[in-house]
């Protein structure tokens, strides 16, 4: 049966990808009140006297204000009156009338051609929006204003050109060109109104239809990526899409041609015919058993034997409803695939010989990594543990932080003497990084990575265009992409999954995949919960319209800022816009560059609609029909980044409205929504969820219940007290004596003098030695050597459960874990007063006794000592304890560790600590022997702490200083022509060249011959 909508009509073009127009629909008409013809009259006032009488007051009481031919040099030494203010003054207030009277032209054709948006005019903030009101108040009591609106027709259309109604609120009542005004709102209102009274009117209108009025609509098949609904039947062919219950219930459970039922709302078949209510209309609806001759034999017949099953509902239902849903819980073949909800792909089982499984993923992970157990929880938050791409990547944007701030510290400081130590958290902060720790799944992150662009990489090179992705599961270690439509056969290694929709990729497959230098291809992915051990992740981005969560305020703030979190730190993104209204404000630490926060829905708007008309215009630029064409395109790393807006608080009406237009094309311009409501009610929403108390994610056309992925007001705080404590420029510590921060004590200080030896002493600074205890027996010694140097590293404790996660990242039993520190208690021993060198605090966290010690503790305790303990008033000691120091640097930190162990040591920032301390103990060496003139030993300094800091800017600088002291030019020339060596295609940094300027200004023509 041919289609008659806006699916086939709405283009003047079979090309599915011709430009695609927005024609002017009426509004419903509003009956003009005196007030309106009186803000009329005083529009037009206002008006004629801003654009008639400014400039002719201007002419006729000032004049000409500029100089009437080319001014002399003599005119710049005369003397400045009164009259040269005022002929300034005159040309601010000429510029100022053309800019407004450019806004009033720009504002009276966007109405009267009803292209929608206006244009900006630059720099025109406030006269544009005068501009509009005043047009809009005037236009109001014509027929402009009140008849033409640019139309939601676009709305959830495909990549190929293919159009759909969006919703009842959105598809019939859209946002006018003047829509800010309060009397375009009310007719939108008294609009609502009505499809709200009709609905209601006829909500009983299908039941209580005679036979022979009984009218039936067969479902369509599916064009481009976008599929026939029952909100959409209903939309077309009752006025409103909310009464697609009323369909519903008509023919639930009635039996289809094809044998199958109708169990729920949004699992309907191509195919399948629908009982409409009796006031249903348009070109598709056929009356039956009333003639039909438009309609063919075949279709007459399965309409007639359709409406013999119309008194079915009153048994069998029940079974019916029960085998669908059971269906479609296993994710399994009664689960319709050519409707638009997310389906939950096949799993296979755990054991399968395909690799591990990430964090959270894991049948075989304990209570102690899945945070069930309540003896070994120890308070730390269940929502960082069973979020673990989020834990990841905070935990890896923690880190970068840290590394950053230690860098910026080192390089900030007088002599790079600044603490070295981040601070340690406490309360709320220390149980958050101790959940971070436990739940992240950095690989799982990693895989996640690799295989995208792995994926876009191959397309892109069997010149085929990405398929657009709705959502991504990771169920056992596997990769699943639910496609929005199918797109053939996928590339190697990937496989087709459970039907045409769906592309799978084993874990195995994945981690053969290598890094490939091309753009991340679906960065607005992000994790919304879990069902039956797999992980969803929705593709933001894709989303054809809305994405509408309700709930309590609570409780959607707690989805919001985990979607916020994980979009801000993701490991499988390269760039992207993160804006936030209406929460989050102190999210901002986390990612500076990604997130922005803005106060109001007003400021969203005018955003997005700028950034909408951008978009549209590069992608007409460029040739391309969608983002995802573009990523794969020769510009794929610098366009096309998504721009996510997260809106927390439910919109106006009238913001509702204009939000949905601009959601209209934005699964193509790369633009995701996720708004917030209240009610659950939202105008344009294209998908509904809805957040529960009992921490249930609930999309009921989408055919979703998940386990949600939150993230709770107290521990987004305590996130966000980790990022800001790693930013030294807000840890509000007092200035030193240099105007840096005093440098501060290392948490844990060794007793340095002959008295103070340590009953085990571990060498974690190059080869890894233990003295003072027997090497254990057994398989279990590398174990117990690895958790012995995780303790060591962390003197302040070790939560039990990190110290599992980091042992066994894919998960260990609690006895296991246990009987293992019970092993290591033994193996360290006890004190002279017999209490264990291995003791757990208050909090039960690990410690170690200050007699287990190691030389990092050492070499920590010497440089301190050196420079502002015992060594800072006495020159003697400051030269003997920074020398020890530097004598201790044999390597870098755990030089021979087995590989595949030691993962946790990715999330330390010591690889990132240990070359600057050598590098602040070879500087202050260097320093103490060129205060004597023993440049010699201070070149022997600096060149032993480049060993493990080759590039370290100070070290180098301060070799070049004290080369230049030996007055050896040819010597200085050589030790140039290496750091420039070293340097590469990168070049010096500013200050080393100013620096080489200073101390050997024939360097650049030296080189040459040196080199």
């Amino acid at each position: 049966m041919a289609r008659s909508t806006s699916r086939s009509t709405g283009g003047g073009s079979s090309n599915p990808q011709s430009p695609r127009n927005r024609t002017p629909q009426p509004l419903p008409g509003r009956r003009r009140s005196f007030g309106d013809f009186v803000k009329a009259f005083f529009a037009f006032v206002a008006l004629t006297v801003l654009l008639v009488g400014v400039p002719g007051a201007l002419a006729y009481f000032v004049g000409w204000p500029l100089p009437g031919g080319a001014p002399s040099l003599d005119w710049l030494q005369q003397e400045i009156t009164a009259s040269t203010f005022i002929n300034v003054l005159t040309v601010v207030v000429w510029l100022a009338w053309a800019q407004f009277t450019a806004c009033v032209l720009v504002e009276i054709k966007a109405a009267f051609s009803g292209v929608g948006i206006p244009g900006r005019v630059p720099g025109a903030g406030g006269s544009q929006l005068l501009a509009r009101q005043l047009v809009a108040a005037l236009l109001l009591v014509g027929a402009t204003a009140a008849s033409f609106a640019p139309g939601l027709s676009q709305f959830g259309q495909s990549l190929e050109g293919n159009q759909k109604p969006a919703s009842a609120a959105s598809a019939h009542q859209t946002p006018g060109l003047f829509g800010q005004e309060q009397q375009q709102a009310a007719s939108a209102a008294d609009a609502l109104a009505a499809q709200a009274d009709q609905a209601a009117a006829h909500a009983d209108g299908g039941s209580g239809a005679k036979a022979g009025d009984t009218k039936y609509y067969r479902i369509q098949p599916p064009e481009g990526r976008h599929h026939d609904s029952l909100w959409e039947v209903a939309e077309r062919h009752l006025g409103d899409g909310r009464r697609y219950k009323e369909i519903y219930q008509l023919n639930k459970d009635r039996e289809q041609p094809d044998g199958s039922r109708l169990s729920e709302a949004s699992l309907i078949r191509p195919g399948w015919i629908m009982e409409m209510p009796a006031d249903a209309h348009g070109g598709e609806i056929v009356e039956m058993p009333d003639e039909a001759p438009k309609v063919s034999k075949d279709l007459q017949e399965q309409i007639s034997d359709y409406s013999k099953s119309g008194d079915h509902q009153q048994g069998g239902g029940e079974q019916g409803g029960e085998q669908g849903g059971s269906g479609h819980q296993g994710g399994g073949g009664s689960v319709d695939r050519d409707t638009a909800h997310i389906s939950l792909p096949e799993q296979r089982p755990a054991g399968d010989g395909h690799g591990g499984q990430g964090k959270g993923e894991q049948p075989h992970q304990t209570p102690a990594a899945t945070g069930t157990s309540d003896d070994s929880s120890f308070g730390l938050p269940e929502a960082l543990l069973g979020a673990p791409l989020l834990a990841a990547g905070l935990l890896l944007a923690l880190g970068r932080r840290r590394r950053h701030a230690l860098w910026q510290s080192a390089m900030g400081a007088a002599g790079g003497r600044r603490g070295m130590q981040p601070p340690t958290p406490t309360g709320d902060a220390a149980d958050v990084q101790d959940a971070l720790l436990v739940g992240a799944d950095p690989e799982g992150v990693r895989l996640l990575d690799l295989s995208l662009r792995g994926l876009a990489a191959t397309l892109a090179e069997e010149n085929r265009p990405l398929p657009t992705v709705y959502a991504a599961w990771l169920s056992n270690g596997d990769l699943h992409l639910q496609l929005a439509q199918p797109a053939g056969r996928p590339p190697a290694p990937w496989q087709l999954g459970q039907d045409q929709t769906f592309w799978m990729l084993a874990r195995a497959d994945a981690e053969r995949y290598e890094d490939v230098d091309t753009a991340a291809p679906y960065p607005g992915l992000v994790s919304l919960g879990t069902r039956d051990d797999s992980r969803l992740l929705l593709n933001l981005e894709s989303v054809p319209g809305i994405v509408s969560l309700s709930g309590s305020e609570a409780d959607r703030a707690a989805v919001f800022a985990s979607v916020a979190a994980e979009l801000a730190t993701n490991g499988w993104s390269d760039r992207m816009t993160i804006t936030v209204v209406g929460f989050g404000q102190d999210l901002t630490p986390l990612a500076p560059n990604r997130l922005r926060h803005l106060e109001d829905v007003e400021a969203l708007i005018e955003t997005m609609e700028a950034e909408t008309r951008q978009r549209r215009g590069a992608l007409g630029a460029a040739g391309h029909d969608s983002v995802l064409t573009g990523r794969t395109g020769p510009a794929q790393h610098t366009r096309w980044a998504p721009h996510l807006v997260l809106l927390a608080a439910e919109p106006s009406a009238d913001d509702a409205i204009k939000l949905a237009e601009l959601a209209a094309d934005a699964g193509r311009l790369g633009i995701g929504y996720l708004v917030g409501t209240e009610s659950g009610d939202l105008p344009g929403a294209a998908w509904e969820m809805e957040i529960t108390r009992a921490g249930k994610l609930l999309a009921p056309l989408l055919g979703l219940e998940l386990e949600a992925q939150a993230l709770p007001e107290a521990q987004q705080r305590a996130v966000v007290r980790l990022f800001s404590e790693a930013d030294p420029e807000s840890a509000g510590s007092p200035a030193g004596p240099d105007g840096g921060a005093p440098a501060a004590a290392p948490p844990f200080l060794v007793d340095v003098t002959e008295q103070g030896r340590p009953a085990v002493y571990a060498r974690l600074v190059g080869t890894y030695e233990i003295i003072g205890l027997e090497t254990p027996d057994g398989e279990r010694s590398p174990l117990m050597h690895e958790a012995l140097a995780l303790l060591l590293l962390h003197r302040e404790g070790v939560h039990p459960r990190v110290l599992a996660s980091a042992l066994w990242p894919r998960g260990v039993t609690d006895d296991v874990r246990d009987a293992l520190v019970d092993r290591l208690r033994e193996w360290l021993g006890t004190e002279p007063d017999g209490s264990p060198r291995l003791r757990a605090d208050r909090t039960g966290r690990l410690t170690l006794a200050k007699s287990v010690v190691s030389d990092l503790d050492v070499l920590r305790s010497l440089y301190h000592e050196g420079t502002q303990g015992r060594g800072a008033n006495n020159r003697a000691v400051r030269g003997r304890m920074l020398t020890d120091a530097l004598v201790l640097v044999r390597g870098p930190l755990l030089a021979d560790r087995p590989q595949g162990r030691y993962a946790w040591l990715t999330h330390e920032i010591i690889d990132a600590q240990l070359p600057l301390l050598v590098a602040d103990i070879g500087l202050a060496l260097s320093e103490f022997h060129l205060e004597k003139g023993r440049a010699e030993k201070a070149i022997e300094a600096l060149n032993a702490a480049l060993g493990s800091a080759p590039g370290d800017e100070r070290l180098w600088n301060e070799l070049l200083r004290a080369t230049h002291a030996t007055e050896d030019p040819a010597r200085l020339q050589q030790v140039a022509a290496d750091l420039v060596t070293r340097s590469g295609a990168r070049g010096l940094p500013p200050r080393t060249e100013a620096l080489l300027d200073e101390l050997l200004p024939t360097w650049r023509s030296g080189l040459t011959a040196v080199s």
